[in-house]
């Protein structure tokens, strides 16, 4: 059995974008000695490892400029193979950028590598960083990169929807007034399953409440209804189960 690669203990981080920062911070506090996060034309000092915090269309072009300065490349995507690099550390997470390493704390990290070392590395990085590391292939990245699209940046599609009705219902504070029901449905949802944890008209089989809430939308915000009938449809789905 080969021995476990020692763990790289200088990074370059190249991109300076939301993820590079945080990453960053997050690095130096596990004790690596960090490079960056590095701007675009800046100079990529020898590294063990180079994580490229750049857009997916830029990983190539990243990979290429820091082949000759690093062991080992990696990216944080959660989308893209590893034609370009050794290895990948996609945190399962969203950012702003402003938020403090603890952030990664407990999350999953979603690592893969072209080699047992560079998966290995992966691992170390991510676990260095508080994340639990789990492996996704190639040929699952972009079904699993879904997944944590529709978790996130869909779901936020569909509470900027809810804010706009309550909005036009005159409504105040809406995000304030939602954020409980939210957070508890969302709860349900990780303890009992979506199945278990849906509630209100649909689930009781109340369609004539279902009908008066869609007539309130075709007077108020008729642009919505298509997602409302979507996300209708999906809930009798989950009724049925």
């Amino acid at each position: 059995m080969s021995a476990r690669p020692e763990p790289p203990t200088t990074i370059a981080v190249i991109g300076a974008g939301r993820l590079g920062g945080v990453l960053a911070r997050a690095l130096i506090e596990a004790g690596f000695t960090v490079h960056g996060p590095l701007r675009r034309g800046d100079a990529i000092p020898a590294s063990d490892v180079a994580l490229l915090a750049v857009p997916d269309a830029a990983i190539a072009a990243a990979a290429d400029a820091a082949r000759s300065h690093a062991r080992l490349i990696g990216h944080l995507s959660g989308a893209t193979g590893l034609d370009d690099v050794d290895l990948s550390v996609h945190p399962l997470q969203t950012f702003t950028g402003a938020e403090a390493p603890d952030v990664l704390h407990s999350i999953g990290a979603a690592v893969a590598g072209r080699t047992p070392e560079a998966l290995a590395v992966a691992q170390q990085i991510a676990g260095a960083i508080g994340a639990s590391p789990f492996e996704v292939d190639d040929a699952h990245r972009a079904g699993y990169h879904a997944a944590a699209s529709i978790a996130s940046n869909l779901l936020l599609a569909v509470l900027d929807a809810a804010e706009r009705v309550a909005t036009a219902q005159g409504i105040p504070d809406p995000r304030r007034l939602l954020e409980p029901l939210v957070a508890r449905s969302v709860q349900n949802w990780v303890e009992q399953g979506a199945a278990a944890a849906l509630t209100g008209p649909i689930a009781r089989g109340d369609e004539h409440t279902v009908t008066r809430q869609r007539d309130a939308l075709a007077a108020s915000t008729p642009e919505l209804l298509p997602l409302f009938d979507q996300l209708c449809d999906s809930a009798r789905d989950l009724a049925r189960k």
